[in-house]
């Protein structure tokens, strides 16, 4: 047992270790040596995953947002940027790649409800992962087959920007490069229902929250945003 090749399998190890005669003490040795090389090997992929990650967000890419959307209801116009998934996902991928690291997504449905799963594994098996659900998006008369495929788009955009911790690149400040996420495409159609419903003065409303138009509302303010829209009262 003493020249076991290093980079056979545990099982393997074990047949190797019978076949030459080893015995019931000799092979709970081994099984625990193994279990110590597991346990190492798992901590020594966990440290290169933070390590990969940390030398990622030292050089992190810029995600412009790309996409520019537009759409009419009975309600009014709604007009907002966002970044496209094919822009993060390709950016962010690629920055990934070049520190062994790659992102996937698992994607179910549960009680009218849409989860996203994005996970980012090591090229040495450790992977960290984070979980976003929402209902499916009906702005903008989308059909119910285009309503989850605009949530699942939208969940797999920001689990992947929450789990790298980078966000969408502001491309209206003044070149300060500044970084905002901004609300939601459902948090802006919730807000206009109610900026509606309420015959809010959207001018006034925008000069208010200090933005130039209700999609441009940081992510961090929407419940100031709800709140102040609320406030007026309803007029018949």
């Amino acid at each position: 047992m003493d020249n076991l090749p290093a980079t056979q399998a545990p099982s393997s190890l074990i047949a190797i270790a019978l076949d030459k005669g080893a015995d019931a003490s000799a092979l709970e040795k081994l099984e625990k040596v193994l279990e110590l090389q597991e346990r190492y090997e798992a901590n020594e992929a966990r440290k290169a995953y933070h390590n990969a990650m940390a030398k990622f967000k030292a050089n992190p890419p810029d995600i412009e947002k790309d996409r520019h959307v537009k759409y009419t209801t009975q309600k009014g116009t709604t007009e907002y940027n966002h970044a496209s998934l094919a822009n993060v996902t390709e950016k962010i991928n690629k920055a990934l790649s070049e520190h062994g690291l790659s992102a996937s997504w698992a994607t179910q449905q549960t009680n009218g409800s849409v989860s996203v799963e994005c996970k980012i594994t090591h090229e040495l098996g450790h992977s960290e992962s984070t979980i976003l659900t929402a209902e499916p998006d009906t702005s903008g008369n989308k059909n119910p087959i285009q309503a989850i495929g605009s949530t699942v788009a939208y969940l797999e955009r920001y689990t992947l920007l929450a789990l790298t911790g980078l966000a969408t690149k502001d491309m209206d400040d003044d070149g300060q490069s500044a970084t905002v996420e901004y609300i939601s495409d459902k948090q802006l159609s919730d807000l206009m229902d109610i900026i509606d419903d309420r015959k809010v003065d959207e001018k006034k409303f925008c000069e208010f929250m200090g933005v130039e138009t209700v999609g441009k509302i940081p992510a961090k303010d929407f419940n100031k945003a709800m709140a102040a829209a609320k406030s007026k009262k309803k007029t018949e």
